[in-house]
Parts: C-alpha cells; structure tokens; sequence
C-alpha cells in the first residue's frame, strides 16, 4: 500500500475500452469511426446492431451499454461530444436497452407493495449460512488483495458517486425533489470537494495502491460490474424509469450502513490507512441518515403525487437487487477458488 495521494479527480474521459464482442465492437466503431459530420449524417455506420441473441447480463452487451451511457458522463478521450445525441449511436443504445430491460421484467418478481419491499431491505438476514455477502466474507476472512479488487469493482460507479442518480432530480415533483437533492448534497461533500465521496474514495485507491484514475479498471470489470452500473444510467436518463431510479437510490442508501461498518472492521482487520478507512466510515452515519431521508422525504411524498408509480419503485428495488447479487456472487466464486474476480488481476495481486 501506498500513502501517495492520489491526483485530482480527472474533468476529461478515459480511453475507449477494448471490444469484447459483437455489440461493443459496433459502438467502438461508432465513437471511433471520425467526425460524425452534419446533423443526421452520423459517425461512420457499423451496419445493423441485433442484440436479441446477446446475454442481456455478459461482457458484451454490458460494455456497449457502458460505452453509450459515458458519452453522458465524461465522454471519452478522442471521441467528438457531439456523438453524445448521435442518432445512430442513440438506435444502437436503445436495441441494448430493450434486451436488458426484458430480462430484468422477466428475472424480477413484480409488485407494488413499496413498503413491503423496504422493510425486506431493512431486514438483514440471521442464522447459519445467512452472512454469506461480499462485506462478510471481507470482515471474517478476506485478504489484501480480494478487498483492492472489490475496490477495482466498485470504482467504476463510485468514482461519479451520485451522478447517475442527479438525473432523476428535474423528473420529480416538489418535496420528493427537495428530499433527493438533500441526499446528494450529501454525497457531493456539503459543498466541500475534498468531502465529496467520489473523492473519498479516490483517495481510498490511492492508498491501497489500486489506480484512482477514472475509467481506469473499465477493461478489468466483468460485465456484472458495468450492469449495475448501467441500471442506474438506464434509469435516471429515462423519465419513464424515474420511479425505478428512486428504487434503486433506495437501496443504496438503506442497505449500505451496515455493510460499510463490515468492510471498517475489514479494513481495520488488514492494516489498511486512514484513507481506506474514511470513505466507508463517512457512508455508516451518513447512510443511516438518509435511510430516514428517502423513506419519509422521497418515496412518501412522491407515491402520494403519483401512486401509480409504485410498481417502478418496487422493479427498481428488485432489479437492484438481484444485479448486486449476481456480482457478489461471482466475486465470492472466483475468490473460493483462489482466482481473480476481475478479467486480468489488479498489478501486485496475490489471485492466479
């Protein structure tokens, strides 16, 4: 571990990731191809994008959707801005969202019961076998080099912690608006840079030696990772999601106090620096506050405006659900085998 800190939290892009099949060659195409010209005329034209045959959950789609959603981001480093409403690029997202979509309708049990779904994210399991998660696994018995890959992971939505869910902000009527922005003020540090949370967390990096750069474990990052992440854009660049991004800001915020107070404990168990240890202390307190936040200040007011968006609430809340399950599950898998949970292990890794 280094005690370096870590550089400034970049403005620009990353590079474009490498393609890892059919659909994500098509969009590396489309953001690489040159100038997208006139208005209508589009980058260069990777020929027709069928995603129907695609596993809505793997590698491939998930880096397509990725590379689609970060022109809303940060863009990428030799990519024209202007590819962000490139029309062809904007059909190629839309084939991918509909695949991704369908299968998480498909996957998720549906309901409208918010409160029922709240309360089972409040309710965390007990008994033999039940602390099976990731956080558990790190606190009881992970080591070194399984807690920076699980920092490798988590980078790629921590990094612009809260900047998915900001899309939502203009999409909400008054008090739940006011309730959310309350949160993120939170999350972007109360107005102080060095305190917003995706600098905490670079700063985190720097010191367990796990590149802080953004974008910079993108290619690492199985397609697990990148679908968590893209649940949240789909979400929030989606007025008609807008109820299912409130889910899932709902079961960031209420589910994740406990588990920072494991990996606190982890990290303590391991050595780590007081930068390690800060961001996830910073997320037990403040985590426990706006638990109290979104349930009386977000969902009570907007189900009261608008009650029929309480099935959206509840699809968000489990299909948040069940793509943090698939990760964790994958990264425990791999870790009982003695093999990397990323695709090529992080440098000074001890996983073959």
């Amino acid at each position: 571990m280094t005690t370096t800190a870590p550089p400034p939290l970049a403005a620009t892009g990353a590079p474009v990731p490498q393609a890892r099949g059919p659909l994500s060659e098509a969009v590396r195409t489309l953001l690489l191809g040159g100038d997208p010209g006139p208005v209508g005329t589009g980058p260069v034209d990777p020929g027709p994008v069928d995603a129907d045959g695609a596993d809505p959950y793997g590698d491939d789609l998930q880096l397509a959707l990725h590379c689609c959603y970060e022109l809303h981001y940060r863009g990428f480093d030799g990519v024209d801005d202007d590819l962000e409403w490139d029309p062809r690029v904007l059909g190629v997202r839309r084939e991918l969202e509909r695949v991704f979509v369908r299968a998480l309708r498909a996957d998720v049990a549906a309901g409208d019961d918010v409160d029922g779904a709240v309360e089972e994210l409040l309710t965390e399991p007990v008994g033999p076998g039940a602390e099976t998660g990731v956080s558990h696994h790190l606190l009881r018995d992970g080591e070194l080099w399984q807690l920076r890959e699980y920092v490798a992971h988590r980078s790629i939505y921590h990094l612009k912690e809260a900047d998915p869910q900001a899309w939502v902000i203009p999409r909400l009527p008054g008090a739940a608006k006011a309730g959310l922005v309350t949160v993120e003020h939170d999350e972007y540090g109360g107005g102080d840079p060095d305190r917003m949370h995706a600098r905490l967390f670079a700063d985190m990096m720097g010191e367990l030696d796990v590149s802080p750069a953004y974008g910079a474990h993108v290619d690492a990052v199985p397609g697990a990772t990148l679908a968590e992440v893209n649940f949240m854009s789909l979400c929030g660049l989606h007025r008609s999601l807008r109820g299912a991004l409130v889910g899932q800001f709902a079961v960031v915020e209420l589910t994740s106090s406990p588990g920072s107070a494991r990996l606190v404990r982890a990290m303590r168990r391991l050595g780590c620096g007081p930068a390690s240890i800060r961001f996830y202390d910073e997320h037990v307190e403040a985590d426990a506050v706006h638990e109290q936040i979104i349930r009386r200040g977000v969902l009570a007011p907007l189900l009261e405006g608008e009650p029929g968006l309480a099935a959206d609430v509840v699809f968000g809340i489990r299909a948040s659900g069940l793509l943090g399950d698939r990760l964790g599950d994958l990264m425990l898998a791999r870790w009982r085998e003695g093999r990397s949970s990323l695709r090529r292990p992080l440098p000074g890794g001890a996983a073959r």
